[in-house]
């Protein structure tokens, strides 16, 4: 949450200079904490899951033996994704006047400015963009397929309702949060200079959006089902 009022500081000065490494830790804070929330978001699926269908099995199977390692695992794989992304993109040979044409140091704006061949960090962060978000998203998905299939065989409406309400606050962050990324790094770049300007302004306030609006969202649709 720290970084948020950064992030709102460069967007009110856009100008504004930032050193090297802090450039450096920037990018690998943005990339830790949103790889790790795409694998923490998969977990939570399984936690619903179990919740939905396997009830009487929920206090066995989602012990803390088994939601500690979860937690740890997921925060060790954006970490380890982030230092590789982080580390590829800083060894990179930037030329010219390095002005960001963003208001924070995201990956792919400043993977703009170097002026070396950058096919090793594209393929990079391809395959990041299918472990941290295709796979979560396949596997998001198919626990709700069965969720959805438990609660529909319930019989009365307000078990399916409670039933519902269990990942209701679960569901919405996901929709929020993957949607936003998804459109971000999952659609195709546009080449017409004019269509690539507007692409970039597309991707400030994607950017803005899922870096400042949905945390500052999370509490809120957190606590309401609470």
């Amino acid at each position: 949450t720290s970084s948020v009022p950064l992030i709102l500081d460069s967007f009110l000065t856009p100008r504004k200079t930032i050193p090297f490494s802090a450039c450096a830790v920037q990018m690998f804070l943005s990339f830790a904490m949103g790889a790790t929330e795409c694998v923490l978001l998969s977990m939570m699926a399984f936690d619903r899951y179990v919740a939905i269908c396997n009830p009487l099995r929920y206090p066995m199977v989602m012990s803390k033996a088994a939601y500690v390692p979860m937690a740890a695992g997921s925060w060790a794989a954006g970490i380890t994704n982030s230092v590789v992304q982080t580390s590829q993109a800083m060894r990179l040979p930037f030329c010219g006047d390095n002005v960001i044409n963003h208001f924070t140091c995201e990956i792919l704006a400043v993977l703009k400015l170097a002026c070396a061949d950058i096919s090793i960090n594209v393929i990079s962060m391809v395959v990041a963009n299918m472990i941290f978000l295709a796979i979560p998203v396949l596997f998001i998905f198919v626990s709700y397929v069965f969720i959805i299939a438990t609660i529909l065989r319930i019989p009365s409406a307000e078990g399916r309702r409670k039933a519902f309400s269990t990942c209701s606050a679960h569901l919405t962050v996901v929709v929020v949060f993957y949607g936003t990324i998804l459109f971000m790094y999952g659609k195709p770049k546009s080449k017409d200079p004019l269509g690539a300007d507007k692409q970039d302004l597309s991707d400030k306030l994607i950017s803005l959006f899922y870096g400042v609006v949905t945390p500052m969202l999370n509490p809120i649709i957190y606590s309401l089902r609470n």
